[in-house]
Protein backbone atom coordinates (compact mmCIF):
# COMPACT_ATOMS: atom_id res chain seq x y z
CA UNK A 1 0.00 0.00 0.00
CA UNK A 2 2.85 2.16 0.19
CA UNK A 3 4.20 4.40 2.99
CA UNK A 4 0.80 3.83 4.85
CA UNK A 5 1.25 0.82 5.45
CA UNK A 6 4.14 1.25 7.79
CA UNK A 7 2.16 4.26 9.58
CA UNK A 8 1.32 4.02 13.33
CA UNK A 9 -0.15 2.06 15.39
CA UNK A 10 -4.13 2.53 15.79
CA UNK A 11 -4.57 4.59 12.63
CA UNK A 12 -4.73 2.14 9.61
CA UNK A 13 -3.34 -2.01 9.46
CA UNK A 14 -3.11 -4.38 6.96
CA UNK A 15 -3.57 -7.86 6.53
CA UNK A 16 -1.65 -9.99 3.60
CA UNK A 17 -3.97 -12.70 3.32
CA UNK A 18 -3.09 -13.78 -0.88
CA UNK A 19 -0.05 -12.72 -2.78
CA UNK A 20 1.76 -9.70 -2.33
CA UNK A 21 0.69 -6.39 -3.79
CA UNK A 22 3.85 -5.55 -4.64
CA UNK A 23 4.54 -8.49 -7.24
CA UNK A 24 2.98 -9.31 -10.21
CA UNK A 25 -0.41 -11.82 -9.62
CA UNK A 26 -3.26 -11.27 -7.75
CA UNK A 27 -3.37 -9.99 -4.42
CA UNK A 28 -6.12 -10.10 -1.15
CA UNK A 29 -5.62 -8.12 2.00
CA UNK A 30 -7.84 -7.26 4.56
CA UNK A 31 -7.26 -3.19 5.53
CA UNK A 32 -8.49 -1.20 9.25
CA UNK A 33 -8.73 2.29 9.37
CA UNK A 34 -9.20 3.03 12.97
CA UNK A 35 -11.72 6.35 13.78
CA UNK A 36 -10.13 9.68 13.00
CA UNK A 37 -7.70 8.87 9.77
CA UNK A 38 -8.26 8.88 6.21
CA UNK A 39 -5.57 8.22 2.95
CA UNK A 40 -4.75 11.67 1.25
CA UNK A 41 -5.66 11.72 -1.93
CA UNK A 42 -3.74 8.76 -3.92
CA UNK A 43 -4.17 6.24 -7.13
CA UNK A 44 -2.79 3.14 -8.60
CA UNK A 45 -2.20 1.77 -11.74
CA UNK A 46 -4.78 -0.73 -11.78
CA UNK A 47 -8.10 -0.93 -10.61
CA UNK A 48 -8.99 -2.91 -6.91
CA UNK A 49 -12.38 -4.17 -5.53
CA UNK A 50 -12.98 -3.34 -2.15
CA UNK A 51 -15.62 -4.69 0.09
CA UNK A 52 -16.99 -3.43 3.18
CA UNK A 53 -16.63 -6.15 5.86
CA UNK A 54 -17.34 -4.08 9.15
CA UNK A 55 -18.07 -0.61 10.27
CA UNK A 56 -18.38 2.02 7.63
CA UNK A 57 -15.81 2.86 5.20
CA UNK A 58 -16.27 6.98 3.85
CA UNK A 59 -14.62 7.21 0.32
CA UNK A 60 -14.15 9.78 -1.99
CA UNK A 61 -12.49 10.30 -5.41
CA UNK A 62 -11.08 13.35 -6.94
CA UNK A 63 -7.23 15.33 -6.28
CA UNK A 64 -8.85 17.45 -3.44
CA UNK A 65 -8.98 16.39 0.04
CA UNK A 66 -12.67 17.18 1.51
CA UNK A 67 -13.28 14.63 4.23
CA UNK A 68 -16.66 16.25 4.34
CA UNK A 69 -17.73 15.10 0.80
CA UNK A 70 -17.01 11.66 1.48
CA UNK A 71 -19.82 8.99 1.11
CA UNK A 72 -20.23 6.46 3.92
CA UNK A 73 -20.24 2.99 2.56
CA UNK A 74 -21.79 0.40 5.27
CA UNK A 75 -20.78 -3.43 6.05
CA UNK A 76 -21.59 -4.73 2.58
CA UNK A 77 -20.85 -2.62 0.34
CA UNK A 78 -18.43 -2.96 -2.94
CA UNK A 79 -16.62 -0.34 -3.95
CA UNK A 80 -14.48 -0.44 -7.59
CA UNK A 81 -11.57 2.01 -7.59
CA UNK A 82 -11.23 2.77 -11.08
CA UNK A 83 -7.16 2.54 -12.14
CA UNK A 84 -5.48 5.87 -12.26
CA UNK A 85 -8.57 7.45 -10.80
CA UNK A 86 -7.75 9.92 -7.71
CA UNK A 87 -9.20 9.11 -4.41
CA UNK A 88 -9.23 9.10 -0.68
CA UNK A 89 -11.09 7.18 2.34
CA UNK A 90 -10.84 5.89 5.58
CA UNK A 91 -13.01 6.32 9.18
CA UNK A 92 -14.47 9.62 10.23
CA UNK A 93 -13.45 10.47 13.75
CA UNK A 94 -16.53 10.08 15.57
CA UNK A 95 -17.05 6.30 14.35
CA UNK A 96 -17.69 4.19 17.10
CA UNK A 97 -15.29 1.18 15.50
CA UNK A 98 -12.60 0.76 13.23
CA UNK A 99 -13.76 -0.28 9.57
CA UNK A 100 -12.61 -3.39 7.86
CA UNK A 101 -12.58 -3.48 3.93
CA UNK A 102 -11.35 -6.37 1.93
CA UNK A 103 -9.40 -5.89 -1.14
CA UNK A 104 -8.66 -7.84 -4.13
CA UNK A 105 -6.40 -6.60 -6.99
CA UNK A 106 -3.95 -7.26 -9.50
CA UNK A 107 0.06 -6.16 -8.95
CA UNK A 108 2.81 -4.76 -8.60
CA UNK A 109 1.28 -1.87 -7.36
CA UNK A 110 2.60 1.45 -6.48
CA UNK A 111 0.85 4.17 -4.17
CA UNK A 112 0.94 7.29 -6.27
CA UNK A 113 0.13 10.24 -4.01
CA UNK A 114 -1.58 13.35 -6.02
CA UNK A 115 0.58 15.86 -3.91
CA UNK A 116 3.56 14.01 -2.76
CA UNK A 117 4.37 17.55 -0.42
CA UNK A 118 1.56 16.45 1.74
CA UNK A 119 1.22 14.13 4.44
CA UNK A 120 -0.13 10.76 3.06
CA UNK A 121 -2.24 9.63 6.36
CA UNK A 122 -4.64 12.74 7.23
CA UNK A 123 -5.96 12.94 10.94
CA UNK A 124 -9.73 14.38 11.23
Amino acid sequence: MGAIAQSTPGTVENALLFGRSSEPGIYFNLTKWYPGYMSAPHWYETDRLCVVVSGTWWVASGEDFAPNDTIPMPAGSFIRRVARTPHYDGAKKDGKEPVMIAICGIGPIKYNLVDSSQPDLRVL
